[in-house]
């Protein structure tokens, strides 16, 4: 059985999902779109498989994830749907869950942040709220676990029952007239549909596109239906959408007078505006935030992650020391020695060793999301990023990005304007993803070994500095004309969950894990086939007669004014468009024979720092990896994703180029 997990943004759903599912859940795309979705084993009920569908407001389908959520409840017919709503701002919430009503769907639903409705001497009678709904309402305070068993022995029951007892009739007046006449008009397609009566009336009021091609109406109906429509209008001096929206919000405002009970603001709300005069001040807005990215990032590159990335590579080599010795004592053949040392424990070895830096910086990262800040963030970047073009949604993104690419390029489907996607996109490669941690920890530790903190937070401003300037340049060239409004809700600051931290700091060492043991694993051991030996496939003792080397010598010529014209960096670039951690795992092997301690060392010695700050500057804003590759193809398509790499690589040629040739004549 299939149970949808339903709600508004910032409303709690990550949390009931990850209590109801625990770590028992695979994350996904649903089939067609690039629209992630999470599906869990609900535990305790093996016959029970939880869907975490898209956050949204409504069930019109004006975004991806409105029409996502909205196909999958006509296309799949789930078995329940757990609503979860945000009891302290229930009003808003309901919304959604009276268009759920229209859908006649078997609905529970879940009223969270009880607790904090009880702290701020507020009451919400639940059996009113049941009764005036017609649906089953379980007051639960899912960060805490309350209520969550009783949510789910809700949803059994419902299953067992098939109860759809939801007062359907909310509407009055002028609205009640349209859709009751309409609904006998189309009675019969709605039945061969599937589509219920009443919820295709009401789309048709709305002037729904597509509902209206399911129905297949004839010409003379969907005549009468537009003069019904017209009529409705005129008769109530306002548009159709306004007249379905006021019609909604009427009824929820008078069940709220019956079952909501309010002593004045929440205690949550009054400290959140006093929080917010300054984090989203207009002055102070943005320096503060950049403050507070160059606190986590010395705390991640400069204090506990240094610290811990060392202990960690100190592990590693120890292993690799042992495995090395009993290569050699049981006499194994010696390429075979060579491969598992110098190819394999070489190139995973010196990308694991920057997991714990990984889990820290997402550790903190996870703290300002789950404590509402970066929902601040996106606001106070709306005013920059109107600048070049776009709306502080798009910040949405591109924030993603500084994690990972791909979820950032499919997180651009939440937009609604083409025009704000297409730029978006271009600009997500700016955003600097966690893959290239390790090649800044690296090249930091070889070449500004004091100012680690400092240089990791430049770089992080210099990509966002060199977005802004490409944005500009994109806006007078290509995308003119001028970005959607924005609008969005800021959540009341909460204390992050534990458990909600904790599970993102595992997702996230698990990617890293599984790309270590996957794509680094085989890219190692093609680094290691090609360094090893020469065009007529014999073993080579020196590295530089190696087909390695044949192929980075071509390449070579064209970094050359970039300060770094050797084989050795030529090829670490291009095996990073596999996975930007292969840089480091290509350097590791070909100049410190896999020890990843000494390679910051060893670099120090290959190039000047100037060059080093060139080469971290054109790793920073070249091309994707392939993965992040193949999401912009799949969104803009080949012709177009092609282009946008070779205009990101040329930014990047362009950036370090004027950062070495610049810095030559001073230095």
């Amino acid at each position: 059985m299939i149970i949808a997990l339903l709600g508004n943004p910032n409303a709690g759903k990550t949390t009931l999902f990850n209590a109801l599912t625990g770590s028992n859940q695979h994350v996904g795309n649903f089939p067609g779109v690039t629209v992630e979705k999470k599906e869990g084993q609900i535990k305790g009920a093996p016959d029970m498989r939880l869907v975490d569908l898209p956050g949204i407001y409504s069930l019109s389908p004006y975004t991806a994830e409105e029409v996502v959520t909205r196909d999958f409840l006509i296309g799949q017919h789930p078995s329940a749907v757990i609503n979860i709503v945000d009891a302290t701002n229930i009003e808003r919430n309901l919304y959604l869950t009276l268009q759920l009503m229209e859908l006649n769907m078997p609905v529970v639903v879940a009223l969270n942040m009880m607790d904090e409705v009880r702290e701020n001497g507020d009451s919400i009678d639940v059996k009113a709220l049941s009764d005036g709904l017609g649906l089953r309402v379980v007051p639960i305070a899912a960060a805490k676990g309350e209520g969550v068993e009783a949510v789910l022995e809700q949803v059994q029951a419902l299953v067992r029952e098939q109860d759809r007892s939801s007062v359907l009739d909310t509407c009055t007046g002028e609205v009640h007239k349209a859709i009751h006449s309409i609904s006998h008009i189309i009675e019969d397609h709605a039945q061969r549909a599937g589509l219920p009566k009443r919820y295709a009336a009401i789309k048709m009021v709305e002037g729904d596109e597509p509902t209206s091609q399911l129905l297949k109406l004839h010409e003379p109906e969907e005549d009468i239906i537009h003069h019904i429509v017209e009529d409705m209008e005129h008769n109530l001096g306002t548009d159709r959408e306004a007249a379905l929206a006021d019609m909604r919000y009427a009824f929820i405002e008078e069940l709220c007078q019956r079952c909501v009970h309010r002593t004045g603001q929440s205690k949550e709300q009054a400290r959140s505006e006093k929080i917010d005069r300054v984090l989203t001040h207009k002055v102070w807005g943005i320096p503060i935030f950049l403050g507070i990215m160059v606190l986590v990032f010395t705390l991640t590159f400069g204090l506990i992650g240094k610290f811990l990335s060392d202990q960690f590579a100190l592990l590693i080599d120890w292993a690799t020391s042992l495995l090395d010795q009993a290569l050699t004592a049981l006499s194994i053949n010696e390429a075979v020695h060579s491969l598992l040392i110098e190819g394999v424990c070489a190139g995973v070895g010196s990308v694991l060793s920057f997991l714990p830096t990984i889990v820290v910086l997402f550790f903190f990262l996870s703290i300002l999301e789950d404590t509402g800040y970066m929902a601040r963030v996106a606001f106070v970047m709306d005013k920059l990023l109107r600048k070049i073009g776009l709306s502080g949604r798009s910040f949405v993104p591109i924030l993603v990005g500084f994690g990972c690419s791909v979820p950032a390029v499919m997180a651009t489907r939440t937009l609604a304007s083409e025009r704000d996607r297409r730029m978006t996109i271009l600009l997500i490669p700016f955003a600097s993803c966690s893959a290239k941690l390790p090649i800044y920890a690296v090249l930091t530790a070889a070449f500004f070994p004091k100012y680690g903190g400092l240089v990791m937070s430049g770089l992080y401003v210099f990509g966002i500095v060199c977005g802004i300037l490409y944005g500009l340049l994109l806006k007078g060239l290509f995308f003119h004309g001028k970005p959607v409004p924005f609008v969005m809700e800021l959540p009341a600051y909460r204390f992050p969950s534990a458990r909600s931290v904790l599970l993102h700091c595992w997702e996230k060492a698990k990617d890293f894990l599984v790309k270590a043991f996957t794509i680094i694993f085989v890219a190692s051991i093609v680094i290691w086939v090609l360094q090893s030996f020469d065009t007529r496939l014999l073993m080579v003792d020196n590295g530089a007669d190696s087909m390695l080397a044949d192929l980075g010598r071509l390449l070579a010529p064209i970094f050359r004014p970039l300060g770094f014209g050797d084989w050795i960096s030529a090829t670490a670039l291009v095996t990073g468009l596999t996975a930007k951690e292969a840089v480091v795992s290509t350097l590791a092997v070909l100049v410190s024979g896999g020890d990843t301690a000494a390679l910051p060392a060893a670099l120090a010695g290959m190039y000047s720092p100037l060059a080093g700050l060139s080469f971290i500057v054109f790793t920073l804003l070249y091309m994707p990896c392939v993965a992040a590759m193949a999401a912009i193809r799949r969104e803009v398509g080949g012709l177009r994703a092609a282009g946008y790499m070779l205009a990101q690589t040329g930014v990047a040629w362009v950036m370090a180029c004027l950062v070495y040739q610049i810095g030559s004549l001073f230095l």
